[in-house]
């Protein structure tokens, strides 16, 4: 029998990735030098496996006074999709989830342009 995907509100899957978080200790050591891309990437797999998301993109953003990783991922589908917004500070620390709608990063605003972009392309093909 196959399993049905596992439908999450925001709030759910905000709560399940901070749960993720804290049972796998998914926060990773401050170290004197950078995270890594594959640490970044590993940590935000992780957590989005664990509520069905998608990632959509990361980045590494050095211009600021705070250099962080971002990534952008969605859960849900069709008008019920939501857009995350998941950030880490370079030398490690907590990973960030909040949505799209709350945030003040310019990812937040690229990620539905993306996701559409991306599903232009899934049908075209």
């Amino acid at each position: 029998m196959s399993e049905q995907p596992v439908e999450y509100s925001v709030e759910e899957a905000k709560a399940a990735v901070a749960e993720t978080i804290s049972e796998d200790t998914v926060q990773l050591p401050q170290k004197d030098h950078p995270v890594s891309d594959g640490d970044f990437d590993e940590v935000v797999h992780g957590a989005l496996d664990a509520v069905g998301g998608t990632l959509l993109f990361t980045i590494r953003i050095d211009q600021t006074d705070q250099p962080h990783y971002a990534a952008a991922a969605f859960i849900g589908e069709g008008e019920g999709r939501q857009y995350l917004v998941l950030t880490m500070p370079l030398t490690g620390g907590h990973l960030s989830v909040e949505t799209a709608a709350k945030s003040k990063s310019p990812i937040a605003g690229i990620a539905a342009a993306y996701a559409g972009l991306a599903d232009a392309f899934s049908h075209a093909a």
